[in-house]
């Protein structure tokens, strides 16, 4: 950075005052994640129609972001203590085992709704759809379930229009735009999961790291809502 400064705005300083600078900032040296970058046409168009049913929103009725999350007996590895000069071991079980979870998070209260995937289920229908029927079930003072979702097949194939046909005038399905996982905040909580839990884990059985999981997921009562995505901008 001090020879960027150098080169473009011909700006002598040392290592020292970039490091103080950076530091008043907040700005750390952290490893970016990786995210998709969106090829949507629509997708300024599918966001404001998205920011609008938000901000009209009836008390009476209520909006959820839903995606899945899978876990994985061996751990994707990462950043974590270690003695300088020693290389930490991450024992792992072998013979990978993955789980999926369904979740739906709250509009307003940030409340997270979880549904656990059965063994050797994948991102199925059949998961969406008991998942959304759990919501269905534990938000009945709510006239109507708005679930903001991704455009995964398991989201829209017949099973899921079936099931729409009987209970659509309750849950109604609106999808964001196509490859944008930062349009929807509960990829957030999932990458903090990710962070801090499965990642570089030691637990040797699915059932263990699903305890432990689901254990992080449920002593918080609420997540903070990144709304960046659909803040409508201020009255002047």
């Amino acid at each position: 950075m001090v020879l960027v400064l150098l080169e473009t705005y011909e700006l002598r300083v040392s290592q020292e005052t970039v490091r103080r600078g950076l530091h008043k900032e907040q700005i750390g040296w952290r490893r970016p994640r990786p995210i998709v970058g969106s090829r949507d046409p629509q997708r300024e168009e599918k966001l404001q129609a998205l920011r609008q049913l938000l901000a009209t929103l009836p008390a009476n009725e209520i909006a959820v972001f839903q995606d899945e999350v899978d876990i994985n007996t061996n751990p994707k590895i990462g950043a974590m203590w270690m003695r300088r000069g020693q290389q930490a071991a991450v024992v792992t079980p072998g013979t990978n085992e993955k789980r999926y979870l369904a979740g739906s998070l709250n509009w307003r209260t940030g409340a997270l709704l979880l549904t656990q995937g059965l063994p050797k289920e994948g991102r199925t229908a059949a998961l969406f759809i008991r998942h959304l029927e759990d919501g269905r079930r534990r938000l009945l003072r709510y006239r109507k379930i708005h679930v903001i979702c991704d455009n995964a097949r398991s989201h829209k194939c017949h099973a899921v229009q079936k099931y729409l046909k009987r209970w659509g005038h309750r849950v109604v399905l609106h999808y964001l735009p196509t490859a944008a996982p930062d349009t929807n905040p509960i990829e957030r909580i999932w990458w903090h999961l990710h962070e801090e839990i499965t990642r570089c884990h030691r637990c040797q059985s699915m059932e263990e790291l699903v305890d432990l999981v689901l254990a992080w997921l449920q002593k918080r009562t609420s997540f903070v809502v990144e709304d960046k995505v659909y803040a409508l901008p201020q009255a002047a």
